[in-house]
């Protein structure tokens, strides 16, 4: 397998977490409930990066794309999206702190 090869493979095993992890992050910034009820600077400064919270999303996403693969024996499987998708909404409320709104 030639280093072009390697690189494609590497690439649309992590584009699905990728996607997930940025259309979570922004759609999040954006819905009503993901800001404090007390509002200005307080909710602005308890709220992580987006940058961190998409480098935390994702590295759930992987794991989980990874943990998918070891145990069905390839990637793609629609149970190992559907286990991304719940990690990474875990990941995210948990990043947020939504149990506190």
């Amino acid at each position: 397998m030639t280093f072009y090869l390697l690189a494609n493979h590497l690439l649309n095993f992590a584009a699905p977490a990728a996607f997930l992890a940025l259309l979570m992050v922004g759609l999040s910034a954006l819905l009503p409930f993901s800001k404090s009820k007390t509002g200005g600077k307080a909710a602005r400064l308890s709220r992580p990066s987006w940058r961190w919270q998409f480098a935390m999303v994702f590295a759930a996403n992987l794991l989980v794309t990874a943990g998918g693969l070891v145990f069905f024996g390839h990637d793609g499987r629609l149970l190992t999206y559907a286990a991304m998708a719940l990690a990474a909404a875990l990941v995210q409320w948990l990043l947020l702190r939504s149990w506190k709104v």
